[in-house]
Formats: structure tokens, sequence, C-alpha cells
């Protein structure tokens, strides 16, 4: 396959463009430029083409995971799903996203303990943040340690139930409301059920 032109891309810095006979067009990287000897009037057998090719869409992924990554955090897995879904190769997603977390750009540890802190501090019990967790694409061997980042059960329980309830406790129907509205948020029902005896023991005391 001849090669009939090269020039610099327009839009993206550092790309090339190299314009084929059959009026394909490879974006390649000035590394890939370099590497290749890439020039106009160049023929490439199969075997460099694919060497060239697979090497484009090596550096594709790893441009669109960077891409990914900067605009917002992601998992290790998270990340490769998406490159994927984009129509990127799935050893070329892998790679790319290898790359990141060997650079430090992809975290999955902070990540994690970021999500806790973020979904615990919205008021969520540890069974909504592990769901979170696994949603994410975050390795299970992670989340024990992340979870330390949990405020404790109680002070957001205590929080949520002053906020939330509407009338005494001791009307089954609000206590219903209160005690599914706090499951729904992921937290156990021995917890549940202990901050709800606290806050009746609190009303309580307002009117002794």
């Amino acid at each position: 396959m001849r090669i009939e032109e090269v020039k610099k891309s327009e839009r993206k810095k550092g790309r090339f463009l190299v314009r084929l006979e059959d009026g394909n067009i490879l974006r390649v990287t000035e590394e890939e430029l370099l590497r290749f000897g890439l020039r106009a009037g160049m023929e490439l057998d199969g075997e460099a083409m694919e060497a060239v090719a697979a090497s484009v869409r090596a550096s594709s992924a790893k441009a669109a995971a960077a891409n990914m990554i900067g605009s917002r955090a992601l998992s290790k897995r998270e990340l490769t799903r998406r490159l994927v879904k984009k129509g990127n190769d799935a050893a070329d997603a892998q790679a790319a996203a290898d790359w990141l977390e060997d650079i430090g750009a992809v975290d999955d540890a902070g990540y994690a303990a970021a999500l806790v802190r973020h979904y615990g501090g919205k008021g969520y019990g540890p069974a909504r943040v592990r769901e979170e967790l696994r949603r994410r694409g975050v390795d299970r061997e992670l989340w024990d340690e992340a979870l330390e980042e949990m405020p404790e059960a109680a002070e957001i329980l205590d929080a949520l139930i002053q906020k939330k309830c509407r009338g005494e406790l001791s009307d089954p129907k609000e206590k219903k409301r209160v005690s599914d509205g706090l499951l729904r948020r992921g937290f156990g029902w021995s917890d549940v059920k202990a901050a709800m005896g606290r806050y009746t023991e609190m009303t309580e005391d307002r009117y002794d």
C-alpha cells in the first residue's frame, strides 16, 4: 500500500494524517511517524501495514482513556468497559487502562475511598455503598479498606431520623415509613432499630 501524503493534523496537536492510495487515512502520533519512517511515496507491505494499524489502535485507545479520566474519575474496570463500548478493541482497552494505572492516573483504592466518603456523606449506608462500589467496577478486595472511610452508622442514622421523621415513632405507619426509607438507603435493620430507639427516648425525654 502506497502512502500518498503525510501532513500535520490541524485539529489535534502531535497527530499526523497519513493518506493511503486507497483513500483511507491513518491518524498517527509523531512517535509512530518516526518509528515506522512514514513518508509520502513509501510502500507498506501487509506486515508493515498491520504493524502501523495495530500501533494506531493502541495509541488511539490510550488517548481516549486519558480523555475519559481527565473528565471524571473511573475505576480501571469501568474505564476498560467504556473504551470497549466506544469501539476500541478489548486488548487495546485493557492495555490503555494498565498504562494509566502504571503512571498513577488510575487508582482504584483511592477511587473506592472517595466513593465511600461521597455516598457516606450523603447519608447512605454500607449496603448501598457496597452496591455502588460493585456497580462502578471496584474489585471486592478493596471494599473493606475503603469502607473504613464511612462515617459511623449511628451518627448518620440519628441525623436522618431527626430530619425525616414527621411525627412520633409510636405511630406504626410513621415507624414503617421511616424504617423503610432507612433500609432502602443501605442500613441494616439492627442499626435502624437502635437508632429509632434512641430517637424515641430523646423525644420522650423532652416531655418528661
